[in-house]
């Protein structure tokens, strides 16, 4: 595919998997990451670990000048929903500033950029289910904001340079080596508690529905929509409750433990279901992993992590 590559916040937990990918296409892998939330452990031996922040440009001008990539996918971001409430100037230079610092050095050498920007945080609580990719974002949150903003750019640049820029809107992506330790990844979260035998507490009261997308289906989007201009959806098209993903995994793991409900926090969804028929049809992608199976396998790799860990 790519001789160069370079993926911008690839110590995270899907950018190691795109690292993963890329390793073993052949691309020489160049990872990009402050480690703000990424671990080290997580780059693959094969690929270039730089410690930069992509806020930083002439540090991040050095490496992609040095690297000359043929194509950058750029997962690098502030993802928290209640750090962009509480510091929406960090939120913005980094979704906002940090990509166009993305779009300025991957023109100088003509390389496609995949942005991974998000469904549900910019389409609002009252987008059609499932949300299609033309529908006008109503964000309830600065990460929202953000993210669109991001997407602005990519769009203008793409459209001003020739150069076939991709912006991917994630459902949300659930794996292994997700962390359990932010506020995201409820998946993780869930598992860790199931662990330690802790009850978790489910916002929403169990209620709010999310399109759950396996890292590894995230990865396959990602690649495939590298060098092709539009705005992708990457999801399943299944909208499914939080309650239900506590009582698969709580299967999975036959422990008894009861979760506290608890109201929705500031900013979140209610309901989010994405529309994937435009990524289907135009990168000839679709989810391949069913959620029953994805949690099971993702209970089982994750409790290994949090025993290696211990």
């Amino acid at each position: 595919m790519y001789k160069r590559v370079l993926v911008t916040g690839g110590a995270g937990f899907i950018g190691s998997h795109m690292a993963d990918a890329l390793l073993a296409e052949g691309a020489q892998t160049t990872v990009i990451d402050d480690l703000s939330s990424g671990d080290a452990r997580r780059v693959p031996a094969e690929a270039e670990l730089c410690l930069v922040d992509i806020t930083d440009r002439p540090a991040f001008d050095e490496v992609v000048d040095r690297t000359e990539p043929e194509a950058i996918f750029h997962l690098a971001a502030q993802s928290s929903v209640t750090v962009s409430v509480a510091d929406p100037a960090h939120d913005c230079a980094v979704n906002v500033q940090g990509t166009l610092n993305v779009l300025e050095a991957a023109g100088r050498h003509q390389a496609p950029v995949v942005f991974t920007s998000t469904g549900g945080a910019l389409y609002g609580n009252d987008a059609p289910i499932p949300t299609p990719e033309d529908r006008l974002p109503a964000p309830l949150a600065p990460y929202g904001a953000s993210k669109w903003a991001g997407e602005a750019y990519i769009r203008t640049w793409s459209a001003a340079s020739g150069i076939p820029h991709a912006v991917c809107r994630l459902g949300n992506v659930y794996g292994p080596r997700q962390s359990p330790h932010g506020e995201a990844g409820v998946v993780s979260i869930f598992t860790h508690h199931l662990h330690t035998g802790r009850s978790p507490k489910v916002f929403g009261y169990g209620k709010p529905t999310r399109d759950y997308v396996h890292v590894l289906d995230v990865v396959s989007a990602l690649r495939a929509a590298s060098g092709i201009a539009g705005t992708f959806n990457v999801a399943t098209g299944v909208e499914t409750d939080v309650m239900t993903v506590w009582g698969m995994l709580a299967q999975a793991s036959g422990a008894r433990v009861e979760p506290e409900l608890a109201p929705l926090r500031e900013g979140e969804l209610e309901r989010s279901c994405m529309d994937p028929s435009l990524a289907r049809r135009e990168l000839g992608w679709e989810a391949q992993i069913p959620l029953e199976q994805g949690l099971r396998e993702t209970y089982d790799a994750l409790i290994d992590e949090f025993k290696r860990s211990e």
